[in-house]
């Protein structure tokens, strides 16, 4: 299953006998809370998730957004409506890294069928809604596993052996800036990969071939393990969702540079080489 949904998909499929649960999940790191943004308009039937506080546990030792309690994840799934069985589509603003977060999560945790809305609300033409649902709770208990997951050490032997990808920009990863961490610059071996050459100018997706393309020239040869980090584990989850539209499965290191970098023990490298 292709792990993104075209707008007219979307419609298409929620006029039908199995319609998908909706989470907005409308975020921007440094940026306003989303829920005034939902207030104000979100698709019909979408249930407003909070990033920061159901998406993520509480900031520490394992970086800025580490992953949220299992048993309180799936709490929160199921009560926006969350069933095994059921459909999911995630949406954010446009930019893609928050509805990435929440597709990575329920993947993760077992669910089998989660899609992100490709471009967000901006691909979106049909009319926004103000009506706050109530759904009826779902029954989705997490399992986790089904996705690769990654910590410090993991990532460390990783970039030795395989392939992997710093999905921040290009000047975090070089260390010339850190505007929210300890210390800017990357782990040892990483190589740089901005989650934001994923999509051309409308946010959306590019096409699975130039996506390919893409991480064949950065080092995703076959057969080579690969892995992820970005600030705190958010837009790595969107690198990841595109690395999976490549046809090339990727793991997730979620505490990333927040908490490889609140460490002195763990070694920083600065500039263009990864080493």
């Amino acid at each position: 299953m292709k792990p993104i949904i075209s707008a007219s998909e979307l419609v298409s499929e929620s006029a039908g006998a199995k319609p998908p649960v909706l989470l907005d999940v409308r975020w921007s790191l440094g940026g306003p809370p989303g829920r005034p943004e939902y207030e104000a308009g979100h698709l019909p039937g979408a249930v407003y998730v909070d990033l920061d506080t159901e998406l993520a546990g509480a900031p520490g030792s394992g970086g800025r957004h580490p992953l949220p309690d299992v048993a309180a994840f799936g709490a929160a799934m199921r009560r926006a409506g969350v069933s095994a069985d059921t459909p999911v589509v995630v949406y954010d603003g446009g930019l893609g890294w928050g509805a990435a977060r929440a597709w990575w999560l329920l993947r993760w945790a077992g669910h089998p069928d989660v899609r992100v809305l490709d471009g967000g609300l901006a691909a979106w033409t049909g009319e926004l809604s103000k009506d706050v649902p109530e759904p009826v709770p779902g029954d989705f208990e997490p399992r986790p596993g089904a996705l690769g997951l990654l910590d410090a050490d993991g990532a460390a032997s990783l970039a030795r052996s395989g392939l992997l990808l710093d999905a921040r920009a290009g000047e975090r990863y070089r260390g010339e800036v850190e505007p929210i961490d300890r210390v800017g610059g990357h782990i040892p071996g990483a190589v740089s990969a901005p989650t934001t050459e994923n999509v051309g100018p409308d946010g959306r997706f590019l096409a699975p071939e130039a996506l390919a393309a893409r991480f064949a020239a950065l080092g995703a040869t076959p057969g080579a393990e690969v892995a992820v980090y970005c600030g705190s584990g958010v837009s790595g989850a969107h690198e990841v969702l595109a690395l999976e539209l490549a046809g090339i499965p990727a793991a997730l290191y979620a505490g990333s540079w927040s908490a490889w970098s609140s460490d002195p023990t763990r070694p920083v490298a600065v500039g263009p080489d990864p080493q």
